[in-house]
């Protein structure tokens, strides 16, 4: 939050509190204060809070963002599927970052089972024999590295969503209702373009993309069939 929306929100609590006292540095103290909150949401806990109670106070403020956030969190069912391919700290950065996705509201509430995927799951393949010497000294040596991230060359297609079957970050592609061992291309294709700081491809561009493979091969076909046909 800026110093301006601060204001704004000061602004706000002085609307909805009209009984409300203000000084001269109270938005620069709120401000310092709802700093690390969007303004959005800081809206709508001062009209949340001033449904219950005549005064507000900063902190009731927070207090209201963190019960939303929470409350989100819950109700999306986060799951994450996994990367074989990842560390444990590479792992847990993705879960991370599904949970700050779903408070933030940008994962819909769902039940626990649309969360898991009503398609029937794949037999695990067949584990490493023990004394699991690899995974252990993977995850030893990922303790106290930086968290890795996607402008880190991260790349991990289960971490967003898929444009191809509507799969939702941290759910595994499916193919006509079965689940996918692997993700779809595209998905891994954006997931690519990500990490590497690249904006997604947009749909109609790469069906355009697509469409116009599919009609050269057709041309380039249909060229060597009547090249072979001319005696």
């Amino acid at each position: 939050m800026t110093e301006e929306e601060a204001v704004q929100i000061a602004e706000y609590v002085a609307a909805a509190c009209p009984a409300q006292k203000f000084g001269e540095f109270t938005p620069d103290v709120w401000g310092e204060i709802l700093k690390p909150y969007a303004v959005d949401e800081a809206r709508s806990a001062v009209i949340a809070v001033a449904r219950r109670q005549p005064w507000i106070s900063p902190a009731e403020i927070v207090e209201e963002i963190k019960a939303r956030r929470e409350e989100r969190i819950e109700l999306a069912h986060v799951v994450y599927d996994g990367n074989p391919l990842e560390t444990g700290a590479q792992s847990a950065a993705s879960r991370r970052a599904l949970i700050a996705a779903a408070a933030d509201g940008l994962l819909p509430a769902r039940t626990p089972a649309a969360a898991l995927g009503t398609a029937d799951r794949l037999a695990l393949p067949p584990g490493e024999p023990g004394p699991y010497t690899n995974r252990i000294a993977a995850a030893r040596a990922a303790v106290g590295q930086a968290t890795p991230t996607a402008r880190e060359g991260v790349v991990n297609p289960r971490a967003i969503s898929c444009r191809v079957c509507q799969a939702l970050p941290g759910v595994s592609c499916d193919a006509r209702g079965r689940r996918m061992r692997d993700v779809h291309p595209a998905r891994l294709e954006d997931a690519r373009r990500q990490a590497a700081g690249l904006p997604p491809l947009d749909p109609d561009d790469a069906r355009a993309a697509e469409d116009r493979i599919r009609a050269a091969s057709a041309a380039a076909l249909a060229q060597h069939d009547t090249t072979e046909e001319t005696p």
